[in-house]
């Protein structure tokens, strides 16, 4: 197992709280080393996760802000 599988197995994923109730959309997040994140589906908990590294946040959360996704 590679380092990044085992930080992933092992880090501490908490839910968005733009994730509904009803356990249907939920997404969650994760500190990574290195100033990474991750993002998974909270269904698909073993599944594939995204990584983005600090700069690639950034942009990312700055989108949400700036309503680039709505």
């Amino acid at each position: 197992m590679d380092e990044l599988t085992q930080e992933l197995n092992t880090v501490a994923w908490r839910k968005s709280t733009r994730s509904g109730p009803d356990g249907g959309n939920c997404v969650e997040v994760a500190e990574l080393s290195g100033g990474r994140r991750g993002v998974r589906d909270s269904k698909n908990p073993t599944g594939p996760a995204l990584i983005f590294t600090p700069g690639e946040w950034d942009a990312f959360i700055g989108g949400v802000k700036d309503g680039e996704f709505d």
